[in-house]
């Protein structure tokens, strides 16, 4: 008997050993890959926030991210417009590369979606065993097509599907994974249920959900992009009598407003600048929540947009000077369409008030993040991780030897940027090329077409151009630059 008991007593020992060294080995794996939060405005330029030089608009949540983490000067979209951008982002690849280059719509809801074949950073962070979410805007895929999100790599999705009925910020209808969610009090008739705030809570929800794994937190934010649209709460109280205002008319909700519309708006200014503060107040609000489940230690949160400032609706970037100075908007392949705020913050792993100048762009977040989460490499990528830089260990930094962009619209563009030096070519598809080349060092704001006087360097960026674009079946764009 007292054999047996010493036989059992041992075996309990044993059990509770490997139940430690379990634990130990889980927290140790735990602790060493931290938990991703990628937050992405929708629209939001280069200058909009108070660390990129705004003095109208409140973004106090954000710029205290920058002021203790790490502001990017030099950091780009991947491209200037919606869809291909985030195709850019989730691929890891330039859109001379990746498989959605354009707004391709398809009927009767949705975009171009990715094919099956392609890989994302969602599916590589999956298959390392952290949970994934996305909440907010996709435009990669309908419900029930080869580039749904659920067939992308996230467990979970809570939004906008089709960045057309995105236009409206009182939708008839968002979507939780395959479930369509109808909005009782919209349809497009009235100001019901305000998507955004909708989508904050799933949001806030999925931290909760998956507070004791590694998780992906995807928050692709359609806020300030489309039109004018909010509460008039406190945000917007908040800037109501702030400026002078001409009210914008629009397509406005009722029997004959359609989906793609832009409702109509009394304060345009006052309207943007509380869209801005209720995103910034959402970013408080999820580095809150992280707080409140002790992650935020553990947790790297990167802020940025998917391309430039917007004109649509009866927003007006130059009031703001929402492109910072740099020149251009949304669907230009100037600095002001392709260069975005973007940040980093990870307490105790990125030094605190830094600023960089890293030249870097969307393709390189698949292989940081993979990187930082221990999953494996990518099949293909033209990125380049910037964990080194992250780290402060600048000289351990590879850099790119070029930057690539495409747009499909307005004749076609095609940009490329060489250290200091980037080419610009303008109706690619509509006959000869025009040629813009710009020294950003002497002239950031690309004022000065120094083409004419340095035909070598136009010719080896134009041979860089032509090497980065591979021509797609399904987004051609004549290259017509020979």
């Amino acid at each position: 008997m007292n054999l047996l008991k010493s036989i059992n007593n041992k075996k309990v020992a044993v059990a509770v050993f490997l139940l430690a060294i379990s634990g130990a080995t889980f927290a140790q794996n735990r602790a060493t890959r931290p938990n991703i939060v990628f937050i992405m405005a929708d629209d939001l330029g280069y200058g909009d926030l108070g660390v990129y030089g705004q003095t109208k608009i409140e973004t106090k949540h954000i710029d205290s991210l920058a002021n203790k983490g790490m502001k990017f000067e030099n950091f780009y979209a991947g491209t200037s417009v919606c869809a291909p951008s985030r195709s850019s982002l989730m691929t890891g690849q330039h859109t001379g590369h990746t498989y959605v280059r354009g707004n391709k719509e398809i009927e009767p809801e949705g975009q171009q979606p990715l094919a099956d074949s392609v890989q994302t950073i969602a599916m590589l962070l999956q298959k390392a065993g952290y949970a994934t979410g996305a909440f907010g805007k996709w435009g990669l895929g309908m419900v029930n097509t080869t580039g749904a999100p659920d067939q992308k790599g996230f467990d979970e999705f809570y939004g906008y599907n089709c960045q057309r009925q995105s236009h409206r910020y009182y939708p008839t209808h968002l979507w939780h994974n395959k479930e369509r969610i109808e909005l009782d009090g919209n349809g497009l008739l009235a100001k019901g249920q305000y998507a955004p705030a909708l989508i904050q809570e799933k949001t806030l929800a999925f931290i909760d959900a998956n507070k004791d794994k590694p998780f992906f937190l995807f928050v692709p934010t359609v806020l300030p992009h489309a039109e004018l649209s909010g509460p008039e709460d406190e945000y917007y109280q908040q800037y109501a009598n702030s400026f002078d205002e001409k009210p914008h008319k629009g397509n406005d909700y009722g029997p004959k407003a359609t989906v793609p519309g832009y409702a109509g708006v009394e304060k345009p200014h006052a309207m943007y600048a509380s869209m801005v503060s209720r995103m910034d107040a959402y970013v408080g609000q999820i580095v809150e929540k992280l707080r409140q489940n002790n992650l935020l230690d553990n947790t790297i949160i990167i802020f940025t947009s998917d391309n430039g400032s917007h004109k649509e609706g009866g927003a007006d970037p130059n009031f703001f000077n929402s492109s910072g100075g740099l020149r251009g908007n949304k669907r230009d392949l100037y600095e002001g369409g392709i260069r975005t705020p973007f940040i980093a913050y990870w307490p105790g792993k990125i030094a605190e008030g830094k600023t960089s100048n890293y030249l870097g762009a969307f393709w390189d977040i698949m292989p940081t993040m993979v990187e930082l989460a221990k999953a494996d490499k990518p099949r293909y990528t033209d990125g380049v991780s910037f964990v080194p830089t992250l780290l402060g260990q600048n000289k351990q930094q590879k850099q790119h030897d070029y930057l690539y962009w495409e747009f499909h619209e307005d004749g076609g563009r095609q940009a490329l940027r060489k250290g200091d030096w980037k080419l610009i070519l303008q109706k690619v598809t509509t006959g000869t090329p025009i040629k813009e080349l710009y020294n950003l060092k002497q002239d950031p704001k690309e004022q000065n077409n120094v083409a004419n006087s340095n035909p070598k360097k136009v010719q080896e960026l134009q041979r860089l151009i032509e090497k980065a674009h591979v021509e797609s079946a399904i987004f051609p764009l004549t290259n017509n630059t020979k």
